[in-house]
């Protein structure tokens, strides 16, 4: 576990942010004294693609619809 003062956080809040998002838990002092900790918010199990990271969505119907889209979902559907 690192530590950071306020300070020093202050200066390098970006670097500090890039290390908790790839894992680390950094704990935040004030005159020496743990006040805060800066953690990862998601947890490390999850991966993120290349394609996720880059926000594109890819298309779930590759057929040729020709727009009929919500006909196509319609009929997915059926009576439900």
């Amino acid at each position: 576990m690192d530590q950071i003062s306020i300070q020093d956080l202050k200066a390098g809040l970006s670097k500090a942010v890039a290390e908790a998002e790839a894992g680390k838990t950094i704990v935040i002092t004030r005159h020496n004294e743990p006040v805060a900790t800066l953690s990862p918010a998601r947890a490390a199990s999850l991966h993120a693609s290349r394609s996720t990271r880059r926000g594109r969505l890819r298309p779930a119907i590759r057929a040729a619809t020709k727009g009929r889209y919500l006909a196509i979902l319609l009929e997915d559907r059926g009576n439900r």
